[in-house]
Order: structure tokens, then C-alpha cells, then sequence
């Protein structure tokens, strides 16, 4: 018998292979109109909770069109920003599909924040107006960067509005979106002032507990908003003004509704799986208030990992371990 191998790909090993972000959303895109065609397998995530709305999620999802399976075991602690730490890190292994033997171990982290932003830019281009221009970035870390790229890569976004509880943020968010999108970032000194916008980004840290700030009346008619912390920012007044409330994955979401999460939300209408197949409408119309809670599934993760693998592979990075 021959010795089996799997691929080793680090933080680092991730970060050089570096897929655009328009692939990704490309990938994504395409995964979720195998999902609305019920062409994949993934159960809603199990999770265990050590602290205070802290999680260590699996997440395991097979992808047959791509011939991706494998799990994502990830972890998100918003204490550890006060240490030093980043809130997510975690590790995601593809296994081969015919013999299930693993294939690939490597950092999450970097899969994690391109991902989510990837799907932010799906849902706003079937819910937000085709010519939106002006985007509110409200908590301006990781998830704030990756979010705005994407949408940058499908929109031509003129400007930003951008507000984080902490200043410093703000700024180094600013300077480093300006250098890299060569768009304008405005930091404002409130929340309110960011959602005059076309598109709206919550991306704070997930709580069980929220105390949100958005109110009724802030959203805009037209806006469409993504809120990738659940619905941490948002007040359920300001939620039953919507119009349209979409998900990622409507089973996750009830099964989150069930731990205790969602109390004051409406149930989505539609998943994004069904908005592409045309199973159910996106934005009809201008006026509309459209609106996506993206939870984050494990089939982002593994649509994303296998170009990774791929790639990784042709180019000779990583380091092959006996198995």
C-alpha cells in the first residue's frame, strides 16, 4: 500500500496564494444556485460555547458540481481582541469525495473573512439597485474590509461612510481602504450617519444578548442592508420596516432562532440558493428596503477551499505530511 499524504496549507500559505475576490464571489455564486437547486449536502452547524457569546463551530458541507467535501472547525472569541488575539481562527480540511480519504489541512482564517464578504456581494447583487454607489461600513475590522472589497468588486462605489466604536479602527480601516480601492472614506463619529447610504454593512462581533443601536426610520428606502453579526446592531422596530429579509440558509437561521438568537427578527422570506434559481423574487423595485442575514455556511468555506487546494497544488505550496 502506498503511503498517503495530505497538504498542509498555513495562514501564510493562504494569504500567498491569494484568490481575487471576484472568483470567490463567482464561486459563491454559483454554489448557491446549486443550493437552490438542492445539489448539496450540509446540515446546520453544531457548535460548543466555553465563554460568553463565544462559539467553536463544525461545519461540514459536500459540494458534488465541484467535487469539494470537508468540514471547517472554527472558533470566534470577541474577548480576545482585548488580548491581542484575532475573534476568529480555525482550520478547514477537504477530504476526497470517492474514498474519503483527507486531502487538505489549512488556515480558516483568511477563507473566513473573504468568504463572508464574497456572499455580502452575492445577496446585493440580486437585492440592492444595480446602480448603488454609496456604502456604510458600521464596525470597521476584518469583516468591515472584507465586505467592502467585495461589494467594490461588483459596484462602482464612489464613496464610504465608516463608524467603529473605536476611533483607531475607523482610522486604520480608512487608510488602508483608500490606498487599496482608491475610493473615498468618510469616518463619522455615529452610527445614524452611515446608514444614508445605498448599502448598509453591519459587521460587529455576533452577541447573544445585543443592546442594537439602529433604530426605526434610519434605513432608507431603496437601501439594502447585510448584517453579518446576526442581528447584533439592529432593533427588531428597525427590522419589521423592511421590506425583504433574506438568508443564507433558512434552516441554520431557525436553528439559531431556537438557541436564542433572532427574538425580535422576522423570518426571512427567501434564501439566497432560492433568490437565484428565481424560486423567489430579489428587489422588484427602487423603493424597496431589502435586507440579508448572512450567517455564514460551511458550503462558502468549501467552495472557496477547493480553488485554494487547486491552486496550492499547480503551485507547489504547502507542505505534505504523512497521513
Amino acid at each position: 500500500m502506498s503511503q498517503q499524504s495530505l497538504l498542509y496549507l498555513s495562514r501564510q500559505d493562504v494569504e500567498e496564494i491569494n484568490l481575487p475576490m471576484i472568483k470567490i464571489i463567482d464561486a459563491l455564486e454559483a454554489m448557491f444556485f446549486e443550493k437552490g437547486n438542492n445539489k448539496v449536502e450540509m446540515p446546520p452547524k453544531p457548535g460548543i460555547h466555553t465563554e460568553k457569546d463565544s462559539f467553536i463551530h463544525a461545519m461540514p458541507a459536500y459540494i458534488p458540481s465541484l467535487g469539494a467535501a470537508g468540514m471547517k472547525w472554527i472558533s470566534g472569541y470577541p474577548s480576545n481582541q482585548a488580548k491581542g488575539l484575532p475573534y476568529i481562527t480555525g482550520l478547514l480540511i477537504l477530504n476526497d469525495p470517492r474514498t474519503g480519504f483527507p486531502l487538505a489541512v489549512m488556515d480558516a482564517t483568511w477563507i473566513t473573512a473573504k468568504r463572508t464578504g464574497a456572499a455580502t456581494a452575492v445577496a446585493a447583487k440580486k437585492l440592492a439597485r444595480v446602480n448603488s454607489s454609496t456604502v456604510g461600513i458600521i464596525a470597521c475590522g476584518v469583516q468591515g474590509r472584507s465586505n467592502l472589497e467585495a461589494l467594490a468588486s461588483v459596484f462602482k462605489i464612489k464613496n464610504v461612510k465608516a463608524y467603529d466604536l473605536y476611533p483607531e479602527v475607523a482610522k486604520s480601516f480608512s487608510r488602508n481602504m483608500e490606498q487599496t480601492l482608491g475610493v473615498e472614506i468618510k469616518i463619522v463619529d455615529h452610527p445614524r450617519k452611515c446608514m444614508v447610504s445605498d448599502i448598509v454593512v453591519t459587521s460587529g462581533p455576533i452577541l447573544s444578548e445585543p443592546k442594537p443601536v439602529i433604530e426605526s426610520g434610519w434605513l432608507p428606502q431603496g437601501a439594502f442592508a447585510s448584517a453579518v453579526d446576526f442581528d447584533s446592531y439592529w432593533q427588531g422596530s428597525a427590522l419589521f420596516e423592511v421590506d425583504k429579509i433574506a438568508t443564507d440558509d433558512i434552516d441554520q437561521m431557525e436553528y439559531y432562532r431556537k438557541e436564542g438568537y433572532f427574538k425580535e427578527t422576522p423570518k426571512a422570506y427567501a434564501d439566497l440558493g432560492e433568490i437565484l434559481v428565481g424560486r423567489k423574487p430579489g428587489r422588484e423595485n427602487d423603493h424597496e428596503r431589502t435586507f440579508c442575514i448572512n450567517l455564514g455556511i460551511a458550503l462558502d468555506d468549501v467552495a472557496t477551499a477547493i480553488m485554494i487546494y487547486r491552486v496550492a497544488r499547480k503551485r507547489g505550496i504547502g507542505r505534505q505530511l504523512p497521513f
